[in-house]
């Protein structure tokens, strides 16, 4: 277990592009030059406690009505208004956060290192209950109102009164043997919990029984060792009216139909971070730093764009004509979704930006590795 455990950081670096043990390995891609067609204007920055930490966490904020929810990795949580900025409540959990946040119907949801989930009163900062799950939360858990979704890093998917925080039911599934440490957010509707997994599935389970209702292979496990056979769903499955849109590490990016899992498209990706969609084309970013625009209709690349190599991106986010993501040194780009080309820049944080984007409407939020949350909007 303790080889395991180290496996898992040693891989959420791997994949990033980082290895310390390599005098092969290429720098960074300096930054290209490009004529700034757009421009980013900040209309207000906050401090989050210590931020995202030392350890991958990926701490995305959460909007819910007016109201804007983010955490730090030492358990302080704070809630503002989106527009403003102005600090409605704060709340100290002092527990190690690693998988944040999720909100709606009220709720404001937390998930710890030590497993426990926390539900918060969205408009007070109460604590409304706390359940303890079988292992670390690294990822947003979800809610319909009725339940809180959530995924461990066991690949157990685990439903949650979300009135009392009582367990509802429980889905075991045999992750695989060497991880990458994360998990991407479940995706829950009234009906259906869906989850990305460890192998390379995405599984359908009917959400008030928790029984399978459907299971979809995106990666293959291909080569000798271990490592080469890592084929995670670790950047969130991304839900677009009917169709659900997951992509794996080492394996493929895939459209599915919601209802029947009935695989509509794939082609070869390696991503941990997820993906974005928008005027019918599919956004990933790749391990290698490559960002590529997929056509829907014929799952063949529009265009590539292989300029930040190495720069360890972020999930991508569309954002009015554009892709916004991060990189490690904490600038958040802008590229146009009709050909790739660079639109925008802005620096958010020096330590790094590794959390999606977070859009609603005209804005853009920001949070950096060292706590930096910004609002954007485009001048």
């Amino acid at each position: 277990m303790r080889w395991k455990n180290a496996a898992l950081l040693a891989l959420a670096v791997l994949v990033v592009g980082c290895s310390s043990n390599s005098k092969k390995e290429l720098p960074p891609a300096e930054l290209p030059d490009f004529e700034e067609e757009v421009v980013l204007q900040k209309e207000w920055s906050r401090s989050i406690g210590e931020g995202q930490g030392e350890t991958f966490n990926m701490l995305v904020p959460a909007v819910d009505g007016e109201q804007i929810f983010a955490a730090d990795v030492e358990g302080l949580v704070v809630a503002m208004d989106r527009i403003t900025g102005k600090v409605n409540w704060k709340e100290e959990l002092d527990l190690p956060v690693s998988g944040a946040i999720g909100a709606g119907y009220g709720l404001v949801l937390v998930g710890t290192l030590k497993g426990d989930v926390i539900a918060l009163d969205a408009y007070s900062g109460e604590e409304k209950w706390r359940a303890r799950v079988t292992s670390e939360v690294l990822a947003p858990p979800a809610v319909n109102g009725d339940i809180v979704l959530v995924q461990t890093q066991d690949d157990r998917l685990i439903a949650l009164d979300a009135s009392t925080g009582s367990q509802r039911w429980i889905f075991e599934n045999t992750p695989a043997v060497l991880t990458l440490r994360g998990t991407g957010s479940p995706v829950l509707t009234n009906r259906l919990a869906v989850a990305g997994l460890s192998t390379g599935k995405v599984i359908a389970l009917d959400a008030q029984r928790g029984i399978p209702v459907w299971e979809q292979r995106v990666a293959i496990p291909q080569g000798r060792s271990e490592l080469d056979r890592v084929v995670d769903i670790d950047g969130g499955l991304l839900l677009s009216g009917g169709t659900l849109y997951a992509v794996s590490y080492q394996g493929r990016v895939a459209a599915l139909d919601l209802e029947s899992g009935r695989m509509l498209w794939q082609r070869e990706a390696s991503s941990s971070v997820g993906v974005a969609q928008g005027f019918g084309t599919v956004y990933v970013n790749m391990a290698s730093g490559t960002v590529e625009g997929i056509d829907e209709r014929s799952a063949s690349a529009l265009w590539s764009n292989d300029a930040l190599a190495r720069r360890q991106l972020s999930a991508p986010e569309v954002f009015s004509s554009y892709v916004a993501f991060g990189d490690l040194e904490g600038y958040l780009h802008l590229i146009s979704q009709v050909d790739g080309r660079f639109v925008g820049r802005i620096r958010i944080d020096s330590d790094g930006l590794r959390a999606r984007p977070l859009v609603v409407g005209d804005w853009l939020y920001a949070y950096g590795n060292g706590g930096k949350l910004v609002a954007l909007t485009i001048k």
